[in-house]
């Protein structure tokens, strides 16, 4: 599926299927985290903002799913986030609670 088809489920989602695409989401744009500038290769690549995927990345931090790493500063560094998904997947007892 899509990038843009992803962002456009995410936006008509809610409850629990809302986190669900919201990973899958971050989980696609996370692939594509190597590629620099990241956030201009979104939007000409796919055609996605980058408010699009940041907003999912704070809604999985407010639903406590997700931590976006921060600077000293405290500025959100969203594409290191994303780079860290994709190098390090969850793994399936993380998902299941038992770690």
């Amino acid at each position: 599926m899509s990038l843009r088809a992803l962002v456009k489920l995410y936006r008509v989602s809610r409850g629990k299927e809302k986190v669900g695409r919201a990973w899958k989401l971050v989980r696609e744009a996370a692939k594509y985290a190597h590629y620099e500038p990241y956030w201009e290769f979104l939007k000409e690549t796919f055609n996605v903002r980058a408010e699009d995927i940041k907003e999912a990345m704070r809604f999985l931090e407010e639903s406590g799913e997700l931590e976006i790493k921060r600077s000293t500063d405290g500025r959100r560094l969203y594409v290191l986030t994303l780079k860290d998904i994709k190098e390090n997947p969850v793994k399936l007892d993380r998902w299941l609670g038992l770690t």
